[in-house]
């Protein structure tokens, strides 16, 4: 299925509610033709943007520099949403998981890591992936449809709002960077991420600089220049594997995008430069693709390309078929990446007790039965069959 066709056929739906409009994803522009419409001057866009995006509120009954008439005006005929919490978690480690509700009823995770002074939200950009990589779990569930622009905006303010991170200018930020590493391919649902992530930058809003954006692609190689281009934030690609032959199997997109195209990609982003690196997510399995020779050849791959190797010790769900590869393999593996030059940072999984590090998310705690197994089995060969991977 191309692009194109994908984004029609799992296009997202309306998030009003109750008859009013949500203005959470409007552009700047969209949101000053919907409150014109209404008879409320240009110059209250700007005003509610920043009540919205700046200080986090969601009634509009607050915003004190307008006068009541327009707030009564904003009140009857638009929302300020947030998506309803269905389950809160938090790690041991700190690491914390919101399993989110969306108006249809649809579920998401979003994964907020914290460091000492500083913190990572892991954004989702699907309800369940397109893809099915052999090693996350969300790749076997079947993919319901994509997230609209306010639904991904609408994760980085609840963690905001959780967090107390209002307004923006906040000096000490726990939610500090954005990464498209949650559920879905972001690239398959690039119109609504991209609206999002300007929403996200926006220097009068939520003023995330695109230097602390990344974005996780398995290889959709048409739109990685593109991605570039129009939003020039970081770039990560999950490439897992060194052959094809090894990728085709655990990352099947690559039958689309071989190595050689998506590499390709790579050496041709935009702004890519040793100062802005390329990363390339490695994540280890037993016995599959971590070898001392699977590192020299990774290294004889990148070649050219500035790079550092994120190597990301398997993290199990429920009915996995690998292990995670044992600490000294996974050290010697560095060590030969490390000596030919490049970063090679081992990722320390967070959240495991809570299923929220990398692979895990929206996953059961109990062990699948038989026939669970088979019926993952099935959505998988019906989504390889729908993207026409099946050889």
């Amino acid at each position: 299925m191309g692009i194109t066709n994908h984004a029609k056929n799992f296009a997202p739906p309306s998030t009003d509610v109750d008859g009013k409009r949500n203005v959470i994803g409007l552009s700047l522009d969209e949101l000053t033709a919907a409150l014109g419409a209404h008879g409320l001057e240009k110059f209250r866009a700007k005003q509610v943007w920043s009540w919205i995006y700046f200080h986090g509120l969601t009634d509009f009954s607050k915003m004190n520099n307008l006068a009541k008439p327009a707030r009564d005006k904003l009140a009857d005929h638009f929302v300020i949403a947030r998506p309803t919490v269905t389950q809160d978690q938090k790690s041991d480690d700190g690491t914390r998981k919101w399993l989110l509700k969306m108006t249809d009823g649809q579920e998401v995770e979003c994964v907020h890591i914290p460091e000492t002074d500083r913190g990572a939200l892991c954004v989702s950009s699907q309800v369940g992936c397109t893809l099915t990589c052999r090693f996350c779990h969300t790749g076997t569930q079947r993919l319901v449809r994509n997230l609209e622009a306010s639904e991904i905006l609408m994760q980085v303010m609840l963690a905001r709002d959780a967090l107390n991170e209002w307004p923006s200018t906040k000096e000490t930020r726990l939610l500090s960077n954005i990464v498209m590493m949650g559920m879905g391919e972001p690239l398959f649902n690039y119109e609504n991420v991209a609206k999002a992530l300007r929403i996200v930058m926006h220097g009068e809003g939520i003023a995330i600089s695109k230097r602390r954006i990344t974005l996780s692609t398995s290889g959709v190689v048409p739109m990685i220049k593109r991605c570039g281009d129009e939003l020039d934030v970081n770039l990560a690609v999950s490439l897992h594997a060194v052959t094809d032959e090894l990728r085709d199997k655990i990352v099947p997109i690559n039958r689309m995008y071989p190595i050689k195209d998506l590499l390709q990609a790579c050496r041709d982003y935009p702004g890519a430069s040793n100062t802005r690196r390329i990363t390339f997510e490695y994540v280890m399995l037993k016995g599959v693709n971590d070898s001392p020779v699977d590192a020299k050849q990774l290294v004889r791959l990148l070649r050219g390309i500035p790079a550092k190797i994120n190597l990301i010790p398997f993290n199990a769900w429920p009915g996995a078929p690998f292990e995670c590869s044992d600490r000294a393999t996974i050290e010697k593996f560095g060590a030969i990446i490390n000596d030919a030059g490049y970063a090679i940072p081992v990722r320390t999984p967070r959240g495991r007790d809570i299923m929220a590090a990398c692979g895990q998310l929206k996953s059961s705690s109990v062990r699948i039965s038989a026939a669970e197994r088979a019926a993952i089995d099935k959505i998988i060969a019906e989504k390889e069959q729908a993207q026409g991977l099946n050889r």
